[in-house]
């Protein structure tokens, strides 16, 4: 799949995606840590800055790759959650991409994590499996 395929098939499942209830942002990061296509739902005030997400998007790409490590005796992740203080943040790796979610902090995580694997759909369960 092109790059600018793959920025239009994500660009519509990030809209999709953000017409969940409580969800703040949804965006495709690449492996590297450069933000592909999303952003953050109409009326959200992110609460960091543009610097201060690139840090982040690139500290979530090296987290990821990390974890890799780990799956040849605990198998791939399917998805990854943190539960903060004042956001959930949820990532879902993707070939050498990864899907980030972030949702205000009383959402219900797992409920969350497989409506956002149905709406991701084909490519994901290819990829992944359930």
């Amino acid at each position: 799949m092109s790059q600018d395929n793959l920025k239009e098939e994500y660009e519509k499942i990030c809209q999709d995606v953000l017409k969940e209830d409580h969800l703040r942002f949804c965006g495709l990061i690449s492996g590297n840590g450069e933000l592909i296509t999303g952003g953050f739902r109409d009326g959200v005030t992110p609460m960091e800055n543009d610097e201060e997400q690139k840090k982040m998007f690139q500290e979530l790409a090296v987290r990821v790759a990390h974890r890799k490590n780990f799956d040849s005796k605990m198998g791939r992740v399917k998805y990854s959650a943190s539960r903060r203080e004042y956001l959930v943040m949820m990532s879902f790796p993707i070939g050498g991409n990864i899907l980030l979610i972030t949702a205000e902090p009383h959402i219900n995580i797992d409920r969350l994590a497989f409506k956002i694997i149905e709406k991701m759909g084909q490519q994901w369960y290819d990829f992944y499996g359930l």
